[in-house]
């Protein structure tokens, strides 16, 4: 990485005692969240292409649950973000998890119901809690000092682990309590989420303290009058100001649109093969682990070879995890297991390498917002993705998505060699309050 495009000031070393005890507190705290938060998304998550398939009949409207989930994550970041500009993280992030738990309450009544629009109006709520999920990775790098940024992110990712394992296993007993309380029985896993969203929100609410981004701006004497909100557009305009920062979002939501868009459709193609809803999550939580499991070796590797080789990396094991998905004979659940497993790791490769990449490139005083501007084009590119897939999977089969998946890796895989074969080297920026030891930092690639 050039030193042009590190844009964190560092924090006086008469003050980094402090920084490194609020910044312990801190991972400490999201881990707790995270945990909770990784139950809520993914029990409900797991099982909303089926609640929908239940309801419409029609494999290729189930799709659109992830569709609106992911425009609800994206529509969210604008506001979270502003918020977290505005008053620091635990607001904004609290503010998500409410909106998710509302998502579950409307679902519910869609279940019920029996109504299909009611309950893409409740997953667009409910996509609050991936949002919440993803933004709390940058509050992990708030105090976080160069040499350990991505570690402390990976950290922050790896916390899901538990939650998001254990969510997509819990179908069968949730669908115990619907029944007790009179529900449709797919409706039972959002029950169960809401109660762990719940539970994720009070962590934060009342433990994330003092707030870590709050704790940044006044130990490195930032500006308290100086503009923190941007509007969408002027975060892009910061962005392109920065081409790793380009790189970096385009690396995120490529890797973030392949794994929704295979990973939504997985069991709906599962199902149609006669897999049950148990083995359906087995492998979903397979997949999960991938995600989030490897991620301290994810974030030890971007801090050591650097975030650029971590990229190519990412893009190759997804590249890999569709060609094995899309070969798979029908009713293989050892090739399903093997893709899937690849498809989380690439995906952890790509955002843990992009989100530190990202935030090394961009200034201080405005990060929330361009972090909240990168995750609204992570999310809205996977809706979209999403929404294909239900197409494509409806119309073409599931092997012609993974097909897909790979032809849309690809130009993102090139812009990645061309960066590393490329390494310009800039002289730094003129960055008040900017020390020889960050210069020297910003030099990690």
């Amino acid at each position: 990485m050039t030193a042009a495009d590190s844009r964190i000031s560092p924090i006086p070393p008469d003050l980094a005692g402090r920084a490194a005890a609020v910044q312990r507190r801190t991972v400490r705290v999201l881990v707790g969240s995270q945990i909770l938060g990784g139950i809520g998304s993914s029990t409900g998550f797991s099982l909303s292409t089926l609640l929908a398939k239940e309801i419409t009949g029609n494999a290729g409207l189930a799709g659109l649950t992830g569709t609106f989930s992911a425009l609800g994550a994206a529509f969210a970041t604008i506001p979270l973000s502003r918020v977290m500009a505005a008053r620091g993280r635990r607001p904004g992030l609290v503010l998500g998890y409410g909106a998710a738990v509302a998502g579950t309450l409307v679902i519910i009544l869609a279940a019920r119901l029996h109504f299909y629009p009611l309950l893409l109006g409740g997953m667009a709520l409910f996509g609050s809690a991936s949002a919440v999920n993803l933004q709390a990775r940058y509050a992990g790098t708030d105090l976080a000092p160069a040499e350990r940024r991505g570690r402390a992110l990976s950290m922050v990712i790896w916390a899901v682990t538990v939650g998001s394992i254990l969510g997509p296993n819990l179908g069968h007993p949730a669908e115990g309590t619907a029944r007790a309380l009179g529900l449709p029985p797919l409706a039972g896993a959002f029950l169960w989420s809401g109660f762990a969203l719940c539970g994720a929100g009070l962590v934060l609410g009342l433990l994330l303290r003092p707030d870590p981004l709050l704790v940044a701006r006044e130990l490195r004497g930032e500006d308290a009058a100086a503009p923190k909100r941007l509007t969408l557009k002027q975060s892009f305009a910061v962005i392109a100001e920065s081409p790793r920062a380009v790189l970096a979002i385009a690396v995120v939501a490529v890797s973030h649109t392949v794994m929704v868009s295979v990973m939504s459709m997985t069991p709906v193609h599962m199902n149609a093969d006669g897999m049950s809803v148990t083995v359906i999550g087995l492998v979903l939580s397979v997949h999960i682990t991938g995600m989030y499991a490897f991620s301290p070796l994810v974030g030890a590797a971007v801090d050591r070879i650097g975030r650029i080789p971590v990229l190519g990396a990412g893009l190759t094991v997804l590249t890999a995890a569709c060609l094995v998905v899309g070969s798979a004979p029908m009713g293989s659940r050892a090739y399903m297991v093997v893709g899937l497993l690849l498809l989380g790791i690439g995906w952890s490769c790509g955002v843990v390498a992009g989100s530190t990449l990202l935030t090394e490139s961009t200034p201080d005083r405005v990060r929330p917002s361009v972090q909240g501007a990168s995750d609204f084009v992570m999310q809205g590119s996977s809706a979209a993705g999403a929404a294909l897939a239900g197409l494509v999977v409806g119309t073409l089969g599931y092997s012609w998505l993974a097909g897909l998946a790979v032809a849309l890796l690809a130009p993102v895989a090139v812009l990645v060699v061309v960066t590393a074969v490329r390494r310009p080297t800039v002289a730094p920026d003129n960055i008040p309050g900017r020390s020889v030891q960050e210069d020297a930092a910003s030099q990690v690639p």
